[in-house]
């Protein structure tokens, strides 16, 4: 069986919750970010949570939340881990991590070039993980989640220092290749298991944990 850690984002009804649990996801991402289509209200976060077993991580995407913001949620969902996917700097990400030292923070890091790659290394000291996903075009509403992807190889043969993931594009038919060309020890889905923006497949989502256990 496949080592390699599966994060299905963006589940919003309990339907597609289990189905992600049940498929084999090792964690679960919920979004609260009103310009997103998968945003949830934190009591409806709070509810999802409540369905996902011990084993299985909750982790929580936002964007530049305050402080107050991020206590509220982190209540709310009891989560493991907090998916930053703004443009929070360093320094931020460091803040966050020292206040709240029972979360593990991830940063979302856009990538179109090997530059990108590159200045995620400022991050290493910051975040717990370093999520590398497809840079979105200026001025778009979402920082992801909009079924892009950049070159992968540009992580072929440089594998970056410390927990790393990889986002954007991936489906249930090129995650294989993904993590072939790559390594990636997570792979983190959203939009590939969807039939609309914010509307997840059950049948797509298994699919994708399916592909990657065979890898």
């Amino acid at each position: 069986m496949s080592r390699i850690a599966i994060k299905i984002c963006g589940l919003s009804t309990p339907e597609t919750l289990d189905a992600a649990i049940g498929a084999g996801a090792s964690h679960v991402g919920f979004v609260h970010f009103a310009k997103s289509p998968r945003h949830v209200e934190a009591e409806q976060l709070a509810a999802l949570a409540r369905r996902v077993p011990g084993h299985v991580a909750k982790v929580g995407v936002m964007v530049e939340p305050e402080d107050a913001l991020l206590d509220l949620i982190l209540r709310a969902g009891s989560l493991d881990a907090v998916q930053l996917h703004g443009k929070e700097p360093p320094e931020r990400v460091a803040a966050l991590r020292a206040r709240f030292p029972q979360i593990r923070f991830w940063k979302a890091v856009p990538v179109k070039t090997a530059a990108d790659i590159a200045a995620a290394d400022r991050y290493r000291d910051a975040a717990d993980l370093i999520l590398f996903d497809a840079r979105t075009p200026d001025g778009a509403d979402l920082p992801g989640g909009m079924g892009l992807r950049f070159d992968w190889t540009l992580l072929q043969g440089r594998p970056p220092a410390g927990p790393w993931g990889l986002s954007g594009g991936l489906d249930p038919a090129n995650v294989g290749q993904a993590i072939r060309l790559t390594g990636a020890p997570l792979v983190d889905i959203s939009s590939g298991v969807e039939s609309a923006p914010g509307i997840k497949d059950v049948d797509k989502i298994v699919a994708f944990c399916n592909a990657v256990l065979q890898c």
